[in-house]
């Protein structure tokens, strides 16, 4: 059997997802396109790369299903100049294709990215690769307790997180712009979890709306798991 270059996995994996109806929008089809997900895994798993399931990087975490990381990205309804929060790093993937959503090489006016992360072997795992595949530039890797946000750089126009909560924290939503979205993974440690969005009305009333159930890490950190 031959095997397949990257760019052709990474084709065939975004037509798979287009068929599936996780991509939709042009930008996030493109942004999946471009981001090499196979520089964001470990050694051991990059014959895995494209394949449409979490896998293990480092610390006992994961990297998110690609049909996960383009849902979440659609979700979020992502500009190009916009500033956005994630909580939780890992391998940086996301981050990435965020990135390439909201700061374009062509785009005037370059959005950029802000990822809290907790784990210091993540922190440099994340910043490394972000580095070799030139996202560092629009993207900062910060060590920190990313259920508190990261209200130095707030307010955001956009805020994900990668790691299932016991309930949206706070601050989250106090440095979400008004007009401004969050998505979340809500629920038990490992379990009967649910996808959230959350939306900042212009007159800073909050709506949220539960999509589908999910299956993240916990998040740890003040406003997460203590275990």
């Amino acid at each position: 059997m031959v095997k397949l270059k990257p760019e052709e996995e990474r084709r065939r994996l975004v037509e798979a997802l287009q068929a599936y109806g996780a991509l939709r929008s042009p930008k996030v089809i493109r942004a999946m396109l471009k981001v090499p997900r196979e520089m964001f895994v470990l050694e051991s798993m990059k014959d895995r790369a494209y394949d449409d399931t979490p896998l293990p990087i480092l610390s006992g975490q994961t990297i998110s299903a690609p049909h996960m990381v383009a849902m979440m990205s659609e979700l979020l309804e992502l500009e190009a100049g916009h500033r956005v929060l994630e909580v939780g790093a890992g391998s940086g993937y996301h981050a990435a294709v965020v990135a390439e959503i909201i700061a374009p090489e062509e785009a005037e006016n370059k959005g950029h990215v802000y990822t809290v992360e907790i784990l210091p072997e993540l922190v440099r795992f994340a910043s490394e690769n972000l580095e070799k595949t030139s996202y560092a530039k629009v993207v900062t890797v910060i060590q920190g307790d990313g259920s508190r946000g990261l209200p130095s750089h707030a307010p955001f126009d956009r805020i994900f997180v990668t790691a299932s909560a016991p309930s949206v924290p706070p601050p989250l939503v106090e440095q979400l712009k008004p007009g401004g979205i969050l998505v979340i993974p809500v629920g038990g440690a490992y379990i009967s979890q649910t996808l959230r969005t959350v939306k900042k009305r212009q007159d800073g009333q909050v709506e949220s709306s539960d999509l589908m159930g999910v299956a993240f890490v916990p998040l740890r950190g003040e406003y997460g798991w203590k275990s």
